[in-house]
């Protein structure tokens, strides 16, 4: 078996200004703070001899690797992301930014806002469009029913609320 993986499908491109405020700040700290750093100790690792078995040298190289990676992808998606800064004109239905209040069948609240793919963050509340839950959610407006089909079985959610301010 070979070690061919098809590509990955691509996310939305829609982000809201923090996401790329984030984005942008960690190509920066990429870019600026640490590749300037690690290349450093890769040349100092450098002047030492032997690089087969310069610890500093062999990692140093690797972490540049990844970093320029990484750079490379932050840049061409940064590139083609469009910054979504104002609420749609129907505020009474879920869209892209909006923070939805949600009660399941056992009465337990749950908070989400749905954002892009490149700034999910489960913990924080931020729950990407492309998930299932959220595509489920769009379009919906206070007290409709939502049911999410998932691998442990059928879930059920009431939206209780939709705001798109903090």
């Amino acid at each position: 078996m070979g070690r061919y993986r098809p590509p990955r499908p691509r996310g939305s491109r829609y982000i809201t200004p923090e996401g790329e405020q984030a984005l942008r700040a960690e190509l920066h700290q990429l870019w600026k703070v640490e590749r300037p750093q690690v290349t450093a100790t890769v040349h100092e690792a450098a002047k030492n001899g032997d690089r087969s078995e310069n610890g500093d040298y062999i990692y140093g190289k690797r972490r540049l690797r990844e970093i320029d990676s990484r750079v490379r992808f932050l840049n061409k998606r940064l590139d083609e992301l469009e910054v979504v800064d104002r609420a749609p004109a129907d505020t009474a239905r879920i869209f892209f930014g909006a923070w939805v209040d949600l009660e399941d069948d056992d009465g337990e609240e749950i908070c989400w806002r749905i954002v892009g793919p490149d700034e999910f963050d489960l913990r924080a509340g931020k729950l990407s469009m492309d998930s299932p839950l959220a595509r489920s959610l769009m379009g919906k407006s206070v007290d409709d029913e939502v049911v999410v089909h998932s691998p442990s079985g059928e879930q059920h959610y009431f939206v209780t609320a939709i705001r798109y301010t903090d």
